[in-house]
Formats: C-alpha cells, sequence, structure tokens
C-alpha cells in the first residue's frame, strides 16, 4: 500500500493510494469478517411488539459475550466497583440497568453505521489491487472501518501495552501482528492525509 495524498480537484479534495491484489484481499476479509459479527449480533436481538408498532428499532440490552463484539459495542456508562459498599450490588445494577436501556436504544444505530462503513470500503478497494480515489465521506468511512477491523484483531491477539513490537517467528500470532501493523500504519496514513 502507498501513502495517502490529498489531491485538490475540480470535484473536490480526493484522497489517493494504491493497493496489491494481496492487500486488498486481507482488507477484505478483515472488513468482510466484522460485518459478519454485527449482523450476527443484529439478528440475535430481541423481537419487540411495541418496536413492531411504533417503528422504533430495539436492540440488545445485554451487553455481547464474544470479546470481540464487547470491544466493538463496549458499554455506554462504566461502574466504578471501588465506590460499591461491600455489601451491595446497588452500584452494579443501576449500570447494568442504564446500559441495557442505552444499548437496546441504541446499538441498532450503532450496528448499522459501523457495518455501512464497512461496506463503503470495501465498495471502494479495486478487485484486482490498483488506485483507490476516496472522496472526504468515503476516507471517513475507512478510518472508521479500519479503527473496527483493528480493534477486532487486537482484541483477538491480547494486543495491550504490554505487547512487544514483533514476536518471534515461531509465535502463531506474529503474522497477525504484522498484519495490525499495517492496518495501524494504513489509519494513520490517512488520518495524516486527512489533516488541514
Amino acid at each position: 500500500m502507498r501513502t495517502w495524498i490529498k489531491k485538490n480537484s475540480l470535484s473536490g479534495v480526493k484522497f489517493k493510494s494504491e493497493m496489491d491484489a494481496h492487500e486488498v484481499t486481507v482488507l477484505s476479509s478483515l472488513v468482510e469478517s466484522v460485518i459478519g459479527l454485527l449482523e450476527d449480533r443484529e439478528s440475535g436481538a430481541p423481537q419487540d411488539e411495541l418496536a413492531a408498532l411504533t417503528g422504533l428499532r430495539t436492540g440488545n440490552s445485554e451487553s455481547p459475550d464474544n470479546p470481540v463484539l464487547a470491544r466493538l459495542l463496549p458499554d455506554f456508562q462504566r461502574t466504578d466497583p471501588s465506590k460499591a459498599s461491600p455489601n451491595s450490588d446497588d452500584l452494579d445494577d443501576a449500570g447494568a440497568n442504564v446500559n441495557g436501556a442505552l444499548r437496546s436504544l441504541h446499538e441498532p444505530e450503532i450496528i448499522d453505521a459501523k457495518k455501512a462503513a464497512g461496506r463503503v470500503l470495501l465498495a471502494s478497494l479495486p478487485a484486482d489491487g490498483g488506485k483507490i480515489l476516496l472522496t472526504q465521506e468515503q476516507a471517513d468511512a475507512w478510518l472508521s472501518a479500519l479503527n473496527d477491523v483493528r480493534l477486532a484483531l487486537g482484541t483477538n491477539l491480547g494486543i495491550d501495552a504490554d505487547t512487544p513490537e514483533s514476536l518471534d517467528p515461531d509465535d502463531p500470532r506474529a503474522p497477525h501482528l504484522d498484519v495490525y501493523h499495517w492496518l495501524t500504519w494504513m489509519q494513520d496514513s490517512l488520518v495524516q492525509a486527512l489533516m488541514p
């Protein structure tokens, strides 16, 4: 992949790069996997009779069990266990109720936005590699989709502050860490191009 470049044109600002076919295959596969996870989560939402009558969609009220989905769809409010009294679950219950209500109301829209960003990225990839030319809106969607893919891959790899820059070549995570670093570089390059 080439560094993202900002170009001014008669039709407005464009963001340009280039990918080879192998890179397109890897990125497409990762984005499709994230979209598939989100679709599975969406299809598991309970059916609500009131939602059917009002047209308002509702989502799951429970946090995802899958660690990748939990990272992509985090709780809206975090409870601080240190503030709860030792014999009380009141804070945990209140936090769970707030998170459940907010999740039920907003998760469908969040999933829609994440899937839409992923589809914009997929639609703008050259199938056999080649030049990529994005509008401002497409570039914003790319940033969102790349972030989701990085979060998903980072969660699967267990990446944290203590993860080294490189792993022993015999470590089965080593090639995936290289992909994670590539995604990080790609996202950073696009952010730099988008900056005024």
